[in-house]
């Protein structure tokens, strides 16, 4: 058989274009992604004494500090919420955006090695990222859920709003988007400024100091501080879960709205920068 009449199963040949993403090509390489799944969700705890059960932990101790520093002693406005659910309500889905943000945001410098050597589709690396935190996250909704039952049973303060239940599944999918955008932006731009990376962890935590966490929208009275914190597209998120299950929290069709197309552009942009940068980034690593 003659070299024209051979066929190949996979062609790999450079995008020629800067928008063009072979999405495709992601679906194909589905086995991959769910072994790299197994492996973060494996390797975090694997060599820990409680293992798995700090999935349980670390958002109770969260929770419950919280609660004794900034409602014990800050005397910072719970919204009229136990302190413990409201803190929890905030944490939930924040911890699953940091996660996210934290561990995509090093991608091309933590796989270098690998990426050197084998072809696959690098986005999967991030991608596999936000699936393997989509169990950690499963875990603390659960948690979240037994301590609001038993508030829920024993309180008159907590008044869900069950109509909006099904903007649970869009306000989990809008801290996925936002955590792989920002971190893929922030790991495309590492390779060649290294700054980045000591700038991670101080900015997250000031991002969540901004995100009504721990101050709920409501208890802000100056307008211009209101909007700049609103103007966070996790602060909606945020105040949307704690207003379908608590009752409480700023709830907005328009902020929302909002919040879901500043999640469509940054993750657009981010991707763009990830092929571009993905096409020469092992001479700058």
């Amino acid at each position: 058989m003659s070299q024209t009449e051979q066929e190949w199963d996979l062609v790999i040949k450079p995008r020629s274009k800067w928008y063009e993403i072979d999405l495709r090509a992601i679906w194909r390489y589905r086995d991959l992604l769910m072994l790299l799944v197994r492996r973060d969700f494996v390797s975090v705890y694997k060599q820990t004494i409680l293992g798995p059960i700090w999935f349980f932990i670390q958002p109770i101790i969260t929770s419950l500090t919280f609660t004794f520093i900034f409602g014990g002693i800050a005397k910072i406005s719970t919204d009229g919420m136990p302190g413990i659910l409201f803190y929890m309500a905030g944490i939930t889905l924040w911890t699953y955006f940091a996660d996210c943000l934290n561990k995509t945001s090093t991608t091309f410098v933590t796989n270098a090695g690998v990426f050197g050597k084998v072809y696959f589709p690098r986005l999967i690396m991030p991608i596999s990222v936000l699936v393997s935190n989509l169990i950690k996250l499963g875990i603390q909704l659960l948690i979240f859920i037994t301590i609001w039952t038993y508030y829920l049973i024993t309180s008159d303060k907590i008044h869900p709003h069950w109509e909006y239940i099904w903007l649970l599944p869009v306000l989990i999918f809008m801290m996925a988007g936002l955590g792989l955008g920002f971190g893929i932006l922030i790991s495309s731009l590492t390779t060649k400024y290294r700054d980045l990376t000591f700038l991670i962890g101080f900015g997250v935590q000031l991002l969540m100091y901004g995100s009504s966490v721990i101050i709920p929208v409501s208890s802000i009275n100056n307008q211009k501080i209101k909007m700049l914190m609103l103007l966070n597209p996790l602060t909606s998120v945020i105040e949307a879960f704690k207003f379908i299950f608590l009752g409480s929290g700023f709830y907005s069709g328009m902020w929302i709205a909002y919040g879901l197309i500043f999640m469509i552009v940054i993750l657009g942009v981010s991707i763009v920068i990830f092929h571009k940068v993905e096409k020469s980034f092992m001479d700058t690593v």
